[in-house]
Protein backbone atom coordinates (compact mmCIF):
# COMPACT_ATOMS: atom_id res chain seq x y z
CA UNK A 1 0.00 0.00 0.00
CA UNK A 2 2.89 2.31 0.88
CA UNK A 3 5.14 1.78 -2.39
CA UNK A 4 1.79 2.41 -4.48
CA UNK A 5 1.44 5.89 -2.59
CA UNK A 6 4.97 6.64 -2.77
CA UNK A 7 4.29 5.69 -6.66
CA UNK A 8 0.95 8.00 -7.32
CA UNK A 9 3.38 10.73 -5.32
CA UNK A 10 6.11 10.39 -8.33
CA UNK A 11 4.26 10.19 -11.13
CA UNK A 12 2.27 13.12 -9.43
CA UNK A 13 5.00 15.53 -9.28
CA UNK A 14 6.49 14.35 -12.38
CA UNK A 15 3.43 15.10 -14.57
CA UNK A 16 1.77 17.98 -12.54
CA UNK A 17 3.76 19.79 -9.94
CA UNK A 18 7.17 20.29 -11.61
CA UNK A 19 6.00 22.58 -14.73
CA UNK A 20 4.77 24.70 -11.69
CA UNK A 21 6.42 27.34 -10.01
CA UNK A 22 8.49 26.85 -7.42
CA UNK A 23 6.19 28.23 -4.32
CA UNK A 24 2.91 25.84 -6.06
CA UNK A 25 5.53 23.67 -6.08
CA UNK A 26 6.11 23.49 -2.22
CA UNK A 27 2.27 23.93 -1.29
CA UNK A 28 1.36 20.66 -3.59
CA UNK A 29 4.05 18.59 -1.52
CA UNK A 30 2.54 20.48 1.99
CA UNK A 31 -0.97 19.27 0.98
CA UNK A 32 0.73 15.52 -0.10
CA UNK A 33 3.02 15.52 2.90
CA UNK A 34 -0.02 16.65 5.04
CA UNK A 35 -2.57 13.98 3.81
CA UNK A 36 0.21 10.89 3.89
CA UNK A 37 0.47 11.96 7.64
CA UNK A 38 -2.75 12.07 8.26
CA UNK A 39 -3.52 8.47 7.04
CA UNK A 40 -0.59 7.27 9.42
CA UNK A 41 -2.07 9.54 12.28
CA UNK A 42 -5.68 7.92 11.33
CA UNK A 43 -6.31 6.64 14.69
CA UNK A 44 -4.86 9.45 16.34
CA UNK A 45 -7.50 11.59 14.04
CA UNK A 46 -10.28 9.60 15.50
CA UNK A 47 -10.24 9.98 19.11
CA UNK A 48 -9.22 14.19 20.02
CA UNK A 49 -9.05 12.55 23.68
CA UNK A 50 -5.63 11.04 22.66
CA UNK A 51 -2.13 12.89 22.74
CA UNK A 52 -1.62 11.61 19.31
CA UNK A 53 -4.65 14.18 18.02
CA UNK A 54 -2.47 17.73 19.10
CA UNK A 55 0.95 16.05 17.75
CA UNK A 56 -0.29 15.54 14.26
CA UNK A 57 -0.81 18.92 13.90
CA UNK A 58 2.59 19.92 15.48
CA UNK A 59 3.89 17.82 12.73
CA UNK A 60 2.12 19.62 10.09
CA UNK A 61 3.67 22.78 11.86
CA UNK A 62 6.72 21.18 11.25
CA UNK A 63 6.34 20.45 8.03
CA UNK A 64 5.17 23.79 6.50
CA UNK A 65 8.42 24.99 8.11
CA UNK A 66 11.04 22.79 6.47
CA UNK A 67 9.53 23.12 3.35
CA UNK A 68 9.90 26.94 3.70
CA UNK A 69 13.19 26.75 4.91
CA UNK A 70 14.68 24.16 1.89
CA UNK A 71 15.02 27.39 -0.20
CA UNK A 72 16.81 29.28 2.46
CA UNK A 73 18.96 26.49 3.68
CA UNK A 74 22.43 27.46 2.22
CA UNK A 75 22.15 30.92 2.19
CA UNK A 76 24.70 32.90 4.39
CA UNK A 77 25.86 29.74 5.90
CA UNK A 78 28.26 30.79 8.04
CA UNK A 79 26.32 33.49 10.26
CA UNK A 80 24.78 33.78 13.16
CA UNK A 81 21.64 32.46 12.63
CA UNK A 82 22.84 29.44 10.62
CA UNK A 83 24.98 28.06 13.45
CA UNK A 84 22.09 28.91 16.09
CA UNK A 85 20.21 27.01 13.52
CA UNK A 86 22.25 24.02 13.50
CA UNK A 87 22.98 24.18 17.58
CA UNK A 88 19.12 23.67 17.78
CA UNK A 89 19.49 20.68 15.16
CA UNK A 90 22.18 19.10 17.32
CA UNK A 91 20.34 19.25 20.63
CA UNK A 92 17.15 17.53 18.79
CA UNK A 93 18.65 15.12 17.06
CA UNK A 94 20.86 14.62 20.55
CA UNK A 95 17.58 14.23 22.22
CA UNK A 96 15.59 12.41 20.54
CA UNK A 97 18.31 9.64 20.14
CA UNK A 98 18.53 9.50 23.85
CA UNK A 99 15.00 9.31 24.00
CA UNK A 100 15.08 6.16 21.32
CA UNK A 101 17.83 4.38 23.25
CA UNK A 102 16.34 4.49 26.79
CA UNK A 103 12.72 3.49 25.61
CA UNK A 104 13.98 0.83 23.43
CA UNK A 105 15.81 -0.66 26.13
CA UNK A 106 13.62 -0.25 29.52
CA UNK A 107 10.18 0.31 27.90
CA UNK A 108 9.19 -2.93 27.03
CA UNK A 109 6.76 -1.72 24.56
CA UNK A 110 4.09 -3.39 23.14
CA UNK A 111 3.78 -6.08 25.63
CA UNK A 112 1.43 -5.96 28.05
CA UNK A 113 -1.80 -4.73 27.95
CA UNK A 114 -1.34 -1.07 26.22
CA UNK A 115 -0.62 -3.31 23.26
CA UNK A 116 -3.64 -2.78 21.73
CA UNK A 117 -3.68 1.14 22.18
CA UNK A 118 -3.81 1.57 18.64
CA UNK A 119 -3.98 5.43 19.05
CA UNK A 120 -0.37 5.31 20.32
CA UNK A 121 2.42 4.24 17.84
CA UNK A 122 4.23 0.85 19.07
CA UNK A 123 7.13 2.22 20.69
CA UNK A 124 4.94 4.46 22.91
CA UNK A 125 3.29 1.77 24.39
CA UNK A 126 5.95 1.48 26.89
CA UNK A 127 4.30 -1.37 30.16
CA UNK A 128 7.45 0.21 32.41
CA UNK A 129 7.90 3.63 33.43
CA UNK A 130 11.41 4.87 32.24
CA UNK A 131 13.05 7.25 34.28
CA UNK A 132 16.51 6.75 33.91
CA UNK A 133 18.94 8.42 30.76
CA UNK A 134 17.41 11.68 29.39
CA UNK A 135 14.29 10.81 31.44
CA UNK A 136 15.45 11.27 34.68
CA UNK A 137 15.78 15.42 33.72
CA UNK A 138 12.81 15.75 31.37
CA UNK A 139 9.54 13.10 31.37
CA UNK A 140 8.88 14.28 27.36
CA UNK A 141 12.45 14.83 25.72
CA UNK A 142 11.13 13.48 22.32
CA UNK A 143 8.69 16.87 22.35
CA UNK A 144 11.66 18.76 22.98
CA UNK A 145 13.03 17.24 20.51
CA UNK A 146 10.53 18.52 17.96
CA UNK A 147 10.58 22.14 20.03
CA UNK A 148 14.16 22.87 19.01
CA UNK A 149 14.10 21.68 15.32
CA UNK A 150 10.82 23.72 14.67
CA UNK A 151 13.10 26.59 16.56
CA UNK A 152 15.97 25.31 14.01
CA UNK A 153 13.86 25.75 11.29
CA UNK A 154 12.86 28.65 12.43
CA UNK A 155 16.07 30.19 12.18
CA UNK A 156 16.73 29.05 8.84
CA UNK A 157 14.19 31.47 7.42
CA UNK A 158 12.95 33.85 10.66
CA UNK A 159 9.95 35.60 8.45
CA UNK A 160 6.55 36.31 10.30
CA UNK A 161 4.81 33.72 9.15
CA UNK A 162 7.31 30.92 10.63
CA UNK A 163 7.13 32.77 13.94
CA UNK A 164 2.96 32.10 14.01
CA UNK A 165 3.56 28.41 12.88
CA UNK A 166 6.42 28.06 15.74
CA UNK A 167 3.63 29.39 18.25
CA UNK A 168 1.67 27.34 16.78
CA UNK A 169 3.56 24.42 17.20
CA UNK A 170 4.49 25.55 20.68
CA UNK A 171 0.71 25.26 21.50
CA UNK A 172 0.27 22.07 19.89
CA UNK A 173 2.87 20.51 21.69
CA UNK A 174 1.51 21.36 25.20
CA UNK A 175 -1.67 20.33 24.54
CA UNK A 176 0.09 17.04 23.80
CA UNK A 177 2.32 16.73 26.88
CA UNK A 178 -0.94 17.59 29.00
CA UNK A 179 -2.56 14.79 27.49
CA UNK A 180 -0.17 12.06 27.42
CA UNK A 181 0.85 13.53 31.61
CA UNK A 182 -3.08 12.61 32.10
CA UNK A 183 -2.80 8.89 30.10
CA UNK A 184 0.73 7.85 31.80
CA UNK A 185 -1.17 9.20 35.43
CA UNK A 186 -3.91 7.15 34.50
CA UNK A 187 -1.80 4.18 33.70
CA UNK A 188 1.24 4.13 36.10
CA UNK A 189 -0.79 5.80 38.98
CA UNK A 190 1.23 6.86 42.12
CA UNK A 191 4.45 6.11 40.55
CA UNK A 192 3.77 8.60 38.23
CA UNK A 193 3.50 11.90 40.13
CA UNK A 194 6.31 10.46 42.22
CA UNK A 195 8.38 10.69 39.06
CA UNK A 196 6.91 14.23 38.22
CA UNK A 197 7.61 15.82 41.18
CA UNK A 198 11.62 15.02 40.45
CA UNK A 199 11.76 15.83 36.71
CA UNK A 200 10.91 18.41 34.44
CA UNK A 201 8.38 18.59 31.41
CA UNK A 202 10.83 19.56 28.63
CA UNK A 203 13.33 21.74 29.50
CA UNK A 204 15.77 20.21 32.05
CA UNK A 205 15.74 22.59 35.56
CA UNK A 206 13.47 24.91 33.52
CA UNK A 207 9.87 23.80 32.68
Amino acid sequence: MLWYVLVLLLLWINTVVLPLNFSVFLLSVFVMATLLLAYFCRYQLKNTECHGFYRFFAFVGIIWLLLQALPWWHYKLISLRQCIALLFFSISLGLLIASVKQLHMRGHANKGERRDARENFQFENTQVLVTSGIYQYIRHPMYSSLLFLSLGLLCKRPAIDGWLVVLFIMAMLYLTVRKEEQENKLFFGEQYDVYVSRSKLLIPSVW
